[in-house]
């Protein structure tokens, strides 16, 4: 009998809003993960834009987005060239560890 009355509209509306509400709590995520990883705030900015996105949470998404895009975009880069230079070391080390001889190992006899 629901069956009946739910048609393909509704089906596609049902579909955008879980996309849209999947979308948006992922921006929130990443919008809290930049908040707290964020070495310019001070803990007094970070409680104001924590109860900013608590009480009013999309316009606050949107507005953080708008006013910190930018610190965001450049938290992002410092994040992956920190990481990369992590890996070139880390590939650095292994590669000169495997590139001295081995010991020579005494003979048991």
């Amino acid at each position: 009998m629901l069956a009946s009355n739910f048609g393909t509209g509704q089906v596609f509306l049902s579909m955008l809003y879980f996309f849209l509400f999947f979308i948006w709590l992922w921006l929130l995520i990443t919008v809290f993960a930049d908040l707290f990883s964020s070495h310019d705030l001070s803990g007094w900015a970070k409680a104001l834009w924590v109860v900013v996105l608590i009480l009013i949470p999309f316009l606050g998404v949107l507005i953080y987005l708008i006013v910190r895009g930018h610190k965001m975009q450049q938290h992002a880069v410092q994040a992956a060239q920190d990481q990369d230079a992590a890996m070139r070391a880390y590939i650095r080390e292994v590669a000169k560890e495997e590139s001295t001889p081995p010991a020579p190992s005494s003979p048991s006899s």
